[in-house]
């Protein structure tokens, strides 16, 4: 019977993929990885180039200590640099705060002057943000009423989020790490038609029609039916 290999090593075009079993113990995979680099290591001569390794850990879940330990394995050999570790398995933290970036929060508000309201989420906001009146969100911006302050959607990096409001008159819009402040003819007029503000393909915050995104961003939204 042909014994399971714990430690699989799969060349692609970016470097060496370490597929783990979850399934052993970790002393056994330990040896068994050791015992494969070593063997690995000895191909390999002093003007090879260096490799990237990533590691598969499948459902296995390893602490810290547990993954230094796996890092310093690769490490130790000739030319292999660690790029990336990859689980199925996340920590209760990190699950919560993954429930949290997905949510949908509601607020029916008025953001005055000097308000700061901010999630971790989406932000749908039943109310207006009124000029000096902040709203950031991490996910989207849905505003069901008069957008006349600042808006920054996507405040951790996520450029593909959006800004929606039924009046659209920004002092200033920010997506990710984009800014865009309004046009003076925004801030002269009311705007009565629904519009969305999101970043194109040339690095700029565009405000368009709501209706641009049923392309643009087909999953913008969780909220059934979507816009």
């Amino acid at each position: 019977m042909k014994k399971m290999q714990n430690v699989t090593i799969k060349g692609t075009k970016e470097g060496i993929v370490l597929h783990l079993n979850d399934q052993c113990s970790y002393h056994a995979l330990k040896a068994e990885l050791k015992h494969k680099l070593l063997a690995h290591s000895s191909l390999e001569d002093e003007e090879s180039p260096i490799i990237a390794v990533k590691i598969q850990l499948g459902n296995r879940y390893l602490t810290p200590e547990q993954e230094e330990e796996i890092k310093s394995l690769v490490r130790a050999q000739r030319n292999l640099v660690v790029d990336e570790i990859i689980s199925n398995v996340i920590t209760k933290e990190a699950a919560a705060k993954a429930k949290l970036e997905n949510e949908i929060v509601s607020a029916t508000v008025i953001v005055r002057s000097g308000q700061v309201l901010k999630v971790e989420g989406d932000l749908l906001l039943v109310g207006d943000v009124n000029p000096g009146g902040t709203v950031i969100a991490n996910g989207n911006i849905f505003v069901m009423g008069n957008l006349r302050g600042i808006a920054h959607a996507g405040y951790n990096g996520r450029r593909d989020a959006v800004v929606v409001a039924s009046n659209m008159v920004p002092s200033q819009i920010r997506i990710a790490d984009c800014l865009n402040r309004a046009p003076d003819h925004y801030a002269k007029q009311d705007r009565h038609e629904m519009e969305c503000a999101y970043i194109d393909s040339s690095n700029h915050i565009i405000i368009d029609r709501l209706q641009v995104l049923k392309h643009l961003r087909p999953n913008i939204t969780r909220l059934r039916g979507g816009f």
